[in-house]
């Protein structure tokens, strides 16, 4: 590359340019670069991405595992027993330390890996001219002299100068804090001092297009862009933790305190009756740290990492963890119809004339083979000249393209845009030889909202506009109809009966018209203009259901979740798709946005009785989404909602779970929407839920493990307090237990299957706390039977004449097995430990049986015996612990069979 070239790379004030000028200075045309001359200007300037924070390095996250309180009292107590000359027990707790710090680092360093790996499978695609043509690249590989395309909803991948627009509004909030959008014009004359705000020529990186259309010339990228200038700012926040995180955090903090009052009243009593002072503080201090479940953020952060890579394993990216948590609460799925509910492959099936019925159009897909099929009564005559200035609207009002390539037809664009097009080259008119002969003036874009897209062109006998939309917005603009003898006076009635005819068979239909328009220099193109149009037909298209969401929704309705399909197609249409997916069954279930619009004028209370019996609702607006989701909260439902356009972007911020589409979604939508489904299927959104309600089942076991565990330890020693007896276990035995059990079978049942009831249970109540009533029994049923008959044990073996050295060495072992056992019970809260196969989940299996192991190798290993008090002891005694043990998964079985039968 040359010198001038790389200058000219980062263009000073390009808003005080010319577009010509800037075009000469980077080297370009309207029509985009070469593509080998992208190659290389991609290799000069580098990637169009902004410094990513980078994530923490194992060792800073090694380092972090030492800044805790519990962290610090331990090494006080190291230093404590190194000053009273105690290096046994200072260096066993120096190797707890560090054993503790690998393994958390590890859970931690992996879970940390997991979520920066889920974050690269939502990269952004933005589409640039190379060649000649459109193509979808990766926003990254954008060089400056690249010429974009950018439409409503697209988030702007770098600085552009625009060079041409229609109706565009850009949100500049993220630069200016202005809410307001600006509208954009790329013949604006900028002075070079003017402010960001009024620079109406640019559109800046990581700002967001609200409306309208328009292509900018790439002057800046990466750390060169305007958003750039402020990267350093923008990568010092923090990210924000999940509110589980936080309230579990909070929750370890309360038991850290209720535990630490504990061990002072343990360390008083002890006091009292004249034990030395330095075995008391030992003593505080391991059962403080054994009873804390000071390793629960930790393993709730694998617990979600988990969650969030096995969702991604099944096409859901989630953007916010709190969404994995409102998931499990999902009461009702509101749901977009095209591309969600169907496969998306549109195909043009019938073309109705007004005069006759309606021709059969052959083929699939988008190679544009096929024939068309006239029914019994119909003729050709006369047809042909209608049939191509149909296909003439069709790839005029049209903002898609195809062609093929090796043999095989591709596209770019709308679906309905493609399907046009496939149909008018059957019909033997192309594109590009229809704009060659009759120039593109103007274009009013398709938008949601006004439901219809028009051309504006020039023909030999002056300039006509080509329109296509829905029947009810297309047919006002009309005046006339066309026949073949000509063009005669519109029969509404009549158009409107052959539409619901088509729809009823569950075709999606399209207007087309054209008609004369002659416009000053100066006058706008709009669509108050179409007023005296020529309808010329309608098209019908099919988009077949996806085979796998008639099983997806009975999964919901099976899970007690409410389905329901928003769609802007004709009632009729929706219908016939909404009872083949089995959504809904008649017309009593249809509501249409007239039907709302009507309701919200009056009164709020007949506006949620609609949405109350709606499972259909059709010919919706983008701003009635957002009525019909707040509609449904105000009835006390847990909403998700799915969104692909910018203007489903309120709906999708309101809602409790916001589900934006991976392929045809708008960058608007995925940056508000909670999840991300790759594959737009509502089967994802489904297994999305239920990878969602194992998750925070995972959770939740956990948390019962870690807390009962440590509640038995506490009335395990507030029995031997308040008998009077010696302790029945010491510091550095407490700390022992604490690192074999909790180590790895805590993180093990974060990774815990299914249990295969998970969409047969109905939705948890919002407002559910995690530490419900069956969590607070089986916490207070497991602490009194782990503490109790530990307790019964020690008394017992003293009783047999052991010495206390004895009995702590056999409840030291009692506790290692009643902790395994509980990791077993906390498989489930329903499911019989029976009904669950062990060898699901292996790391739980080898890692309770590699605790049993390592306890029973610090038995025979001479000096860690020694430091632990624990020794061999026989089989039979080894066996009637066991069988003790074995008493808690009795009673936790009878627990469970008790609130089935209750249930």
């Amino acid at each position: 590359m040359d010198t001038s070239r790389a200058e000219a790379a980062h263009v000073v004030a390009p808003h005080a340019r010319a577009a010509g000028e800037l075009l000469t200075l980077l080297v370009t045309t309207p029509h985009g670069l070469r593509q080998v001359e992208a190659d290389s200007r991609l290799e000069a300037f580098g990637r169009n991405a902004l410094p990513s924070g980078k994530p923490p390095s194992a060792l800073a996250i090694f380092i972090q595992q030492f800044k805790s309180p519990l962290i610090y009292v331990l090494l006080a107590a190291a230093l404590v027993s190194a000053l009273l000359r105690e290096w046994t027990d200072a260096g066993f707790i120096f190797a707890v330390l560090l054993i503790n710090a690998v393994i958390g680092a590890f859970q931690e360093y992996a879970a940390e890996r997991s979520a920066q790996a889920l974050q690269q499978l939502a990269t952004a695609h933005t589409r640039v001219l190379r060649d000649g043509d459109a193509h979808e690249i990766a926003s990254e590989e954008l060089v400056p002299g690249d010429v974009v395309l950018i439409e409503s909803g697209t988030k702007i991948p770098a600085d552009l100068r625009l060079l041409e627009e229609h109706n565009l509004s850009v949100d500049e909030s993220l630069l200016t804090g202005e809410s307001m959008t600006v509208d954009k014009s790329a013949l604006a004359t900028v002075a070079a001092e003017s402010a960001l705000g009024d620079r109406l020529n640019m559109a800046y990186a990581g700002t967001l297009v609200a409306s309208g259309r328009g292509r900018g010339l790439v002057v800046a990228t990466g750390l060169h862009t305007e958003l750039g200038h402020i990267a350093a700012s923008v990568l010092g926040t923090q990210a924000v933790k999940a509110p589980l995180m936080v309230r579990m955090e909070r929750f370890t903090q309360i038991i850290a305190i209720a535990v630490g009052v504990a061990a002072l009243g343990v360390a008083g009593l002890e006091l009292s009756r004249g034990a030395p002072l330095a075995e008391i503080f030992l003593l505080a201090v391991a059962l403080a740290v054994s009873a804390i479940p000071e390793g629960l953020p930790v393993a709730l952060t694998v617990a979600l990492a988990v969650g969030m890579r096995r969702m991604a394993r099944r096409n859901v990216i989630v953007r916010r963890l709190v969404a994995v948590e409102s998931l499990g609460s999902c009461t009702y799925i509101a749901s977009d119809k095209t591309g969600t509910l169907t496969v998306n492959q549109l195909t043009v099936r019938r073309v109705q004339f007004v005069d006759q019925p309606a021709w059969e159009v052959m083929g699939e897909g988008l190679a544009p083979d096929g024939t068309f099929v006239l029914p019994q009564g119909a003729s050709r005559e006369g047809h042909e000249r209608l049939l191509e200035r149909l296909a003439h609207a069709a790839v005029l009002a049209n903002e898609a393209s195809l062609w093929q390539h090796d043999g095989a037809w591709s596209g770019a664009g709308d679906a309905v845009d493609l399907a046009l097009l496939a149909f008018a080259h059957k019909a033997g008119v192309t594109q590009a030889l229809a704009r060659e002969r009759l120039p593109e003036i103007d274009l009013i874009p398709y938008e949601s909202d006004a439901r219809f897209a028009a051309s504006l062109n020039r023909h030999a006998d002056g300039s006509r506009a080509s329109v296509k939309g829905a029947l009810e917005t297309v047919l006002p603009m009309c005046q006339r109809m066309a026949r073949p003898e000509g063009d005669v006076a519109l029969a509404a009635d009549e158009i409107r009966s052959q539409a619901e005819s088509l729809a009823a068979g569950g075709y999606r239909v399209l207007a087309l018209a054209d008609g004369e328009l002659s416009l000053a220099p100066d006058a706008p193109f709009s669509g108050d203009r179409l007023t005296e149009l020529t309808l010329l037909g309608l098209v019908a298209m099919s988009d077949p259901p996806r085979p796998e969401a008639p099983d997806a929704v009975a999964a919901c309705v099976r899970a007690g979740i409410t389905v329901a399909m928003i769609t802007g197609d004709h009632p009729t249409t929706a219908l016939a798709v909404a009872r083949d997916v089995g959504i809904a069954e008649d017309a009593g279930q249809v509501v249409t946005g007239a039907d709302l619009a009507d309701a919200a004028r009056n009164d709020l209370q007949v506006l949620d009785m609609l949405c109350q019996r709606g499972r259909v609702f059709a010919r919706i607006e983008p701003r009635q989404k957002l009525e019909i989701v707040e509609s449904l909260q105000r009835q006390g439902h847990y909403v998700a909602v799915t969104g692909d356009g910018v203007n489903d972007a309120p709906a999708l911020r309101a809602a409790q779970v916001g589900v934006a589409m991976g392929l045809a979604g708008t960058d608007v939508a995925r940056e508000t929407a909670g999840l991300i489904v790759t594959d737009d299927n509502f089967a994802s959104i489904v297994a999305g839920i239920e990878e969602g309600r194992i998750a925070y089942g995972n959770v939740r076991k956990v948390i019962f493990l870690l807390i009962s565990t440590g509640a038995a330890e506490i009335v395990l020693f507030a029995l031997a307090l308040a008998a009077g007896v010696p302790l029945p276990l010491v510091a550095v035995q407490l700390l022992w237990l604490n690192l074999v059990t909790n180590g790895i079978q805590d993180v093990a049942l974060a990774f815990e299957p299914a249990e295969g009831n998970e969409l047969r249970k109905p939705p948890r109540p919002p407002r559910e706390r995690i530490f419900n009533r069956i969590m607070i029994e089986r916490v207070l049923i497991s602490a009194l039977v782990i503490g109790g008959l530990a307790f019964a044990a020690y008394q017992w073996m003293l009783a047999r004449d052991f010495s206390v050295d004895e009995a702590r060495n056999g409840t030291l072992l009692l506790m290692v097995f009643f902790e395994n056992v509980q990791a077993f019970n906390s498989r489930s809260e329903t499911l019989s430990v029976f009904r669950h196969n062990p060898l699901r989940n292996k790391l739980l299996l080898f890692g309770t049986l590699a605790a049993q192991l390592v306890h029973i190798a610090a038995m025979y290993t001479p000096g860690l015996r020694d430091v632990l008090g624990v020794q061999p002891m026989s089989l039979v005694h080894w066996g009637e612990l066991l069988l003790i043990a074995m008493s808690l998964l009795v009673a936790m079985e009878v627990h469970k069979l008790m609130r089935h039968r209750r249930n």
